[in-house]
């Protein structure tokens, strides 16, 4: 907003009042600046609130995926695929998704202090190229499982019932909660 006297100003006998009108344009360019405060807050929330709930998935969901793939999917693949050239291929994916895996996990341990600081609405220099590696390498990482390691772990764990069943009676026996009792 400009402020235009509705008077023709005469600089030199209304300099007393030009001065008063000239702290006007200021105060109102500082207001309208502070007047796009509450738009600017309402992203700064939302990265905070992003940030909480990254810090509050990554390791729970993740980290604790990546170890259940490795302790009871790769093995049980591994162990039923046929000797020779398709437990080869196999091992080689396994070898591959446990890499990435460790690739994911020391690239969200960089990345984690940066995100705690950003979830207390502190300011920190979010490494943008680090959050970008990490977004873009683990979306590669599951595109390859979805469509290469899992079709293949079906077809393996598929051609016996109770090699499937029993993957899925020690997942089932994972996630179970644990029930102490004293007799």
């Amino acid at each position: 907003m400009s402020l235009k006297p509705a008077h023709p100003i005469n600089e030199s006998a209304d300099a007393p009042l030009l001065n008063f009108s000239n702290c006007h344009e200021g105060i109102i360019s500082h207001l309208n600046d502070f007047g796009q405060l509450p738009a600017l807050l309402a992203p700064a929330a939302r990265a905070r609130e992003i940030a909480e709930e990254t810090l509050r998935f990554f390791r729970a969901a993740v980290f604790e995926h990546h170890s259940e793939e490795e302790r009871e999917l790769f093995p049980a693949v591994l162990s039923s695929a046929v000797k020779g050239e398709e437990r080869d291929r196999v091992q080689v994916m396994v070898d591959q998704l446990t890499a990435e895996h460790r690739t994911v996990e020391a690239a969200w341990l960089k990345l984690e202090p940066e995100l705690k600081k950003v979830a207390k609405g502190h300011s920190t220099e979010l490494n943008v190229a680090g959050v970008e590696h990490l977004v873009t390498s683990y979306l590669g990482h599951a595109r390859f499982e979805e469509d290469h390691f899992l079709p293949l772990a079906h077809t393996i764990l598929g051609r016996n019932a109770n090699h499937m069943e029993a993957l899925g009676l020690s997942l089932h026996m994972r996630h179970a909660p644990r029930i102490i009792a004293h007799i």
